[in-house]
């Protein structure tokens, strides 16, 4: 098994594996671990020649399992989908998720982790504020952020929410999705322009460029730097920084993301885990796929990881765990990024990326909005006028 997972999640996944190991003795499962780039690099040339791995975790990208399906190198798992012990429970997956790795159909991955964002906040500083609660509206939300940005002109002492912009899970679309808005239909056209997203990303793009609520330009590791140095009073962010804040000394706060116009929704992320389909241990592979993804182990994995289950029916099973449960309750409405879209990676970082860049530098957002939609058809391939 060839996997990513290179960051301090790794022992996560070796623990799970090493328990499987020890309760299968007919089967063993070895992960290998090498950065993301060296997968995907080398695992496309591998699995289309019938040398690569029998299980890989492709890309962070759900949208990968287009590229396997696409060379015939990934092997479909429906004979093994059932409700059954040793079969993997499909239905249990958030549904977000299910559709991201069902192509023409048939399912061709299950999630080796599923994440959801949700809201960081540093208790100290909202005490200091005189705010008594985490928002729970976006209302709530930007009168909060503008409260707790302190100090003066462009760079005031203390900002009162972290945004990233660049090399990080992407924060800016659940901004769009709170009223409403997205960045690309159900029929591959771009919805980035239309009023309800327009709107949306006026309204924080200003809060960003004039408000100063946060500083522009971040990337990812910026915006967690400057949460954790206590620098800002809030961050949308996902499981794997829970742990790094609170050995910050933060005293830390965790909430759903505060709900818009359009109702509860968030930013999921998922990992697709695959089978080369000319494997010869396809059974085996197809037995640990069950057990990975079985209540027992989700449990487990999220007891030590600090993930949500990659199953929405485990709420009782992680009620004890007040980190995971927040992260959990969100599955239900996470949204995938550009869920779907075989050019999502390029849609990211030549389209969304720099559009983000330039309203947040007070660029005119419909116009820019209209540039970036023409972008999006041509790499989506919008038949729509």
């Amino acid at each position: 098994m060839l996997t990513g997972f290179t960051g301090p999640d790794e022992p996560s996944y070796q623990a799970l594996i090493k328990q499987f190991n020890a309760t299968h003795p007919d089967i063993q499962v070895t992960m290998a671990v090498q950065p993301w780039a060296t997968v995907g690099q080398k695992l496309p040339a591998a699995w289309a020649t019938g040398q690569g791995p029998d299980l890989a975790t492709p890309s962070p990208d759900p949208g990968s399992v287009f590229n396997y399906t696409k060379t015939n190198s990934a092997a479909a798992l429906d004979s093994s989908v059932g409700t059954g012990a040793t079969q993997i429970n499909a239905g249990a997956f958030p549904p977000a998720v299910k559709s991201a790795f069902t192509v023409n159909g048939k399912l061709y991955a299950v999630p080796a982790n599923v994440a959801t964002l949700v809201l960081y906040y540093n208790k100290d500083m909202f005490t200091r504020a005189g705010i008594t609660a985490a928002p729970a509206t976006e209302e709530e939300f930007i009168a909060d952020a503008k409260k707790l940005t302190v100090g003066s002109g462009s760079k005031p002492s203390q900002y009162g929410l972290s945004l990233a912009d660049n090399n990080t899970i992407q924060m800016w679309p659940i901004l769009q999705w709170m009223s409403g808005g997205d960045i690309v239909g159900s029929d591959n056209c771009a919805t980035i322009n239309k009023p309800a997203s327009v709107a949306a990303l006026t309204k924080w793009s200003q809060l960003v460029s004039q408000g100063h609520i946060s500083p522009v330009g971040q990337a990812g590791a910026d915006a967690d730097t400057l949460f954790a140095s206590k620098k800002a009073a809030m961050e949308i962010n996902g499981p794997w920084a829970a742990a790094g804040y609170k050995s910050a000394g933060i005293n830390l706060g965790i909430a759903e993301v505060p709900v818009g116009s359009a109702g509860p929704v968030t930013l999921a992320s998922t990992v697709p885990l695959m089978i080369e389909r000319s494997t010869k241990h396809l059974a085996q592979a197809e037995t640990f796929l069950a057990w990975y993804t079985s209540q027992a182990a989700q449990t487990q994995f999220s007891k030590i990881s600090g993930f949500p289950p990659a199953r929405t029916d485990l709420s009782s099973e992680i009620a004890n765990l007040p980190t995971v449960s927040v992260f959990a309750k969100a599955l239900s409405h996470g949204k995938l990024y550009l869920a779907g879209q075989q050019n999502a990676t390029q849609i990211d970082s030549d389209v969304y990326v720099p559009f983000i860049q330039k309203i947040e530098r007070g660029a005119d957002v419909q116009s820019s909005a209209d540039a970036a939609a023409k972008q999006i058809n041509a790499l989506t391939g919008c038949k729509s006028s």
